[in-house]
């Protein structure tokens, strides 16, 4: 069984993917910030704040020596309350970047080390259509710019992430997990949190080196940037 690790597990997407995993025999690692809202113990609960050096560098310590199979950058924000065009709060864009930018960075580059010693290792990140640059659907909406603009440049980054490790043969995904009902979706959202991680979990499961360095939705299509 696998070893996989999960940022922002202790609601949402993330604890429904520590679920899932956790039912399905692998070796779950929930790292989180805010309080846990599981209902029961899944895992292992590590405490992680993708924002500081140094809790990731604490994490990364932690984990020493440990190959870990699959890491999920699922942490993440939905940015500061005034955030469009004409209106930013500034110092909340640039937290929404390092939250859902270089945190997933930030904690992928610890862990490589951890990555490097499994067989056949894989890396997500919870990304967003709401980033994409085309013009119709999401793309083409107002609003959330901080949000939409940390997916967008997350897309970039890990897409070079998969070009730096294509070498060593481990595959990279962004994800759109879909429009879900979460504390960050709302109640009026799509889908549940049940559909989106055994979507996601079936879009990690056919990843491979061939199909590193995409864009992926929940649902198996392959996405636009």
């Amino acid at each position: 069984m696998a070893t996989i690790v999960i940022t922002g597990a202790n609601r949402g997407i993330g604890l429904e993917l520590a679920r899932q995993y956790a039912a399905a025999g692998d070796t779950v690692i929930r790292a989180m910030r805010g309080t846990d809202k599981a209902d029961a113990p899944i895992g292992t609960a590590m405490t992680l704040d993708v924002t500081s050096d140094e809790s990731v560098a604490a994490f990364a310590a932690a984990l020493a020596g440990r190959p870990v199979d699959l890491l999920i950058n699922n942490a993440g924000v939905v940015g500061p309350a005034r955030q469009s065009g004409t209106d930013m709060d500034f110092a909340g864009f640039l937290g929404t970047l390092d939250a859902n930018v270089l945190g997933p960075l930030r904690v992928t580059q610890a862990l490589l080390p951890n990555l490097r010693q499994a067989q056949g290792a894989k890396i997500a990140v919870i990304s967003s259509r709401m980033g994409q640059l085309a013009r119709q659907g999401f793309g083409g909406a107002s609003g959330h710019v901080a949000y939409r603009s940390s997916k967008t440049a997350v897309n970039k980054v890990f897409q070079c992430l998969a070009a730096d490790l294509e070498a060593e043969g481990i595959a990279v995904a962004m994800l759109h997990p879909g429009w879900v009902r979460t504390d960050m979706g709302g109640p009026g959202a799509d889908i549940d949190v049940t559909t989106s991680a055994e979507g996601i979990r079936t879009v990690l499961g056919n990843l491979s080196p061939a199909r590193s360095g995409r864009f992926w939705a929940y649902d198996g299509e392959e996405l636009d940037w």
